[in-house]
């Protein structure tokens, strides 16, 4: 079964990891400590065979939303009203249960650096796209 992983920040904490805004940035140590444990994590996921696919996504500010108005599609570009958490990346992970994407995320929330209250949020993922032979 399929699980994705998501994990949520702020814009705030994307300014401290690229030393920007009023935020404390982070120290290369820090950053060095972060990309460390998530290499070496994805690096596990991808040794027991369970990693489908991981990414991180771009600061909140740098992002854009596609609205219907009218029957036309209008681009709105970021920044966005300020909301305290958006997402911040996922992990696609294959693996036998939900317990097992349990321990997956539970592991992820040990990353150094902020944790955000939210974790990890764990969902299941259709199977949609193997219904259809995608």
């Amino acid at each position: 079964m399929k699980y994705m992983l998501l994990t949520y920040g702020s814009q705030q904490e994307y300014d401290a990891l690229a030393g920007q805004g009023s935020a404390q940035a982070r120290s290369a140590e820090e950053l060095a400590e972060m990309g460390s444990f998530l290499e070496k994590f994805t690096g596990d996921l991808a040794g027991t065979g369970e990693l489908v696919q991981a990414a991180g996504l771009t600061a909140p500010a740098l992002a854009s939303r596609v609205q219907l108005r009218d029957g036309v599609s209008v681009v709105t570009d970021g920044p966005f009203a300020e909301t305290e958490e958006v997402l911040a990346g996922y992990w696609i992970v294959d693996c036998s249960s939900m317990d097992r994407a349990l321990e997956i995320a539970a592991r992820l929330n040990e990353c150094p650096g902020p944790v955000p209250e939210s974790g990890t949020v764990v969902r299941a993922i259709e199977g949609f796209a193997d219904d259809i032979g995608a």
